[in-house]
């Protein structure tokens, strides 16, 4: 999403073991989406952000779930490794929200829970307003705004913060090399956004270290943008974009997750979860935008306590 643009962290490192991966490809129109399968038990399919971004940044923190989870995740049309022969007219709200329900079906899935971060919480949502009964549950984490109005409020607070920071991005944002794609400079456009978005230093320059490999080539970094572009007109941009109204009607159970340090305001959460009739919503303390990297312990025991809260309660 571009503007203008206390635990211990080892031990829960050194307990976790890779887990094996199964890769698939899903239909969609004229091309394939990637989709990539980790894990057993329960399934959730899981929502990148961005909109620009792919599935990669989440990893591979998010698969501390796969010992009780299954996982699916997917690169959204047009991005990561789902940009093959897609162009960025071809992606729309309605095409993203069809291509949850392709992944579905191939996974052959009745319903699911699906777990969304940041952007992916408003696909999250625009599926479940669309497929109700294909949603048994919903994970919201770091939820982005599911209004215009929330989105505008929020932006006005993120630009005032911002400080210095707002000269330093808008010089990078300005350069014919980020104009252009170039990925060291879209990294370092990056490293400027997402500084206020995590509350310890070491989980900041490691979210930097793992976004890095999702800025591949020019055309690619393009091709995202024009697609985030055209999402954003269709939603944040939208004048009487609204939701809230909307959600009122979902009955699942919805988990929302935020830290006390996102630099997404708590509004955005509090908003959604007062607005959804099965919603709770859980703040995390000394946690930013990354919840599932910055306090993966209380996530996961937040999660088990939503699926099956008689576990949940006895860890």
């Amino acid at each position: 999403m571009r503007l203008a643009p206390a635990l211990a962290v080892v031990p829960v490192v050194l307990a976790f073991q890779q887990p094996v991966v199964r890769d698939a490809r899903v239909a969609a129109d004229k091309t394939t989406l990637y989709a990539r399968e980790v894990g057993r038990g329960r399934p959730l399919v899981v929502l990148h952000g961005g909109p620009d971004f792919d599935h990669t940044y989440l990893l591979p923190d998010l698969d501390r779930l796969s010992d009780g989870f299954r996982l699916i995740y997917y690169d959204q049309r047009g991005r990561g490794r789902s940009g093959e022969g897609v162009r960025p007219e071809d992606v729309t709200l309605a095409s993203d929200v069809a291509d949850v329900d392709r992944v579905r079906a191939h996974f052959k899935l009745p319903s699911t829970a699906l777990l969304g971060h940041s952007w992916g919480t408003v696909l999250a949502l625009e599926y479940a307003l669309r497929h109700p009964d294909r949603v048994s549950h919903l994970i919201l984490m770091n939820s982005a705004p599911a209004s215009a109005a929330d989105f505008r409020r929020f932006r006005k607070e993120r630009l005032e913060k911002m400080g210095a920071d707002l000269d330093r991005i808008k010089a990078v944002a300005a350069t014919d090399a980020y104009k252009e794609g170039d990925p060291e400079a879209v990294a370092a456009y990056y490293r400027i956004h997402f500084k206020a978005a995590l509350k310890q230093p070491q989980h900041y320059e490691q979210l930097m270290t793992q976004m890095r490999p999702s800025f591949t080539t020019a055309d690619a970094i393009l091709k995202a943008r024009r697609i985030e572009d055209r999402l954003m007109a269709e939603s944040w941009q939208l004048d009487g974009y609204d939701l809230l109204p909307r959600i009122r009607d979902l009955k699942m159970p919805t988990l929302i997750v935020s830290g006390d340090s996102d630099f997404i305001p708590a509004f955005v959460s509090e908003h959604i979860a007062a607005a959804m009739p099965n919603a709770r919503l859980v703040t995390m303390k000394d946690c930013g935008h990354f919840a599932y990297l910055e306090c993966p312990a209380q996530v996961r025991r937040e999660m088990d306590n939503f699926f099956d809260p008689a576990r949940g309660s006895a860890k």
